[in-house]
């Protein structure tokens, strides 16, 4: 059984103060969502890879990847409107695989060394995310008042999040709740643990302006696939 990478791509550019929907904006001289899609190509190109847009930028990706001579096979489907929803639809087409990922459309950096720590441990375990440890002290509460917490206590958390299949799709199977923020959270909703594993630092989402330099400087450093 092969395994599989739905890449959810469903980001407008409004913090970006674009017109362009993110996934779109180029990097390097080709859209953030190729690096993506290619960066999972290149770390095993028999990865079934599924990506999930709005449906009305369909046609849009389609074009871009006639202009960019865009090859690396993938499917197509289209979201819903909530990302419970869009990773729901792209489980609907995931086929005979052991692993799923799910990944972010805009984070185009994960390191294969990332990649294989997340599908070796959900191999052995059943589940796998990325994380960074806090770097930077962390409070809790408003803007008017607040207290310090313990920063060794807390993780900042990437993509992709890997599983296996059966019960993922399972637990995607319950009705969606508010405190759903990523697939770990419904994962565990549904009574299954999650094991962590070290991110890469690079693996940025690019959310604002200064985040397309950023990734730009990364993937100028990083070793040419």
């Amino acid at each position: 059984m092969r395994n599989c990478c739905i890449i959810v791509a469903g980001g407008s550019g409004s913090r970006m103060g674009s017109d362009i929907p993110k996934q779109f904006l180029e990097i390097e001289g080709i859209p953030i969502l190729m690096h993506t899609i290619r960066n999972f190509y290149t770390f095993d190109p028999t990865l079934q890879l599924i990506l999930v847009l709005p449906g009305n930028e369909i046609e849009s990706w389609n074009e871009l990847c006639q202009k960019y001579s865009f090859s690396v096979h993938h499917q197509v489907i289209a979201g819903g409107d909530t990302r419970f929803q869009s990773v729901k639809n792209g489980l609907t087409i995931a086929a005979n695989c052991e692993l799923i990922a799910i990944h972010d459309g805009v984070r185009p950096l994960v390191s294969h060394q990332t990649l294989e720590r997340c599908f070796g441990c959900a191999a052995e375990n059943g589940s796998a995310i990325p994380v960074l440890p806090v770097s930077e002290s962390v409070r809790k509460g408003s803007m008017s008042q607040s207290v310090p917490v313990c920063r060794s206590e807390y993780f900042m958390v990437q993509t992709p999040q890997v599983f296996m299949s059966a019960i993922l799709k399972n637990s995607y199977n319950q009705p969606w709740k508010p405190e759903f923020t990523d697939d770990a959270s419904v994962f565990e909703s549904s009574g299954n643990c999650v094991e962590l594993v070290m991110g890469n630092r690079e693996n940025i989402k690019i959310t604002f302006p200064e985040d397309l330099l950023i990734a730009e400087l990364f993937l100028n450093m990083m070793p040419k696939k």
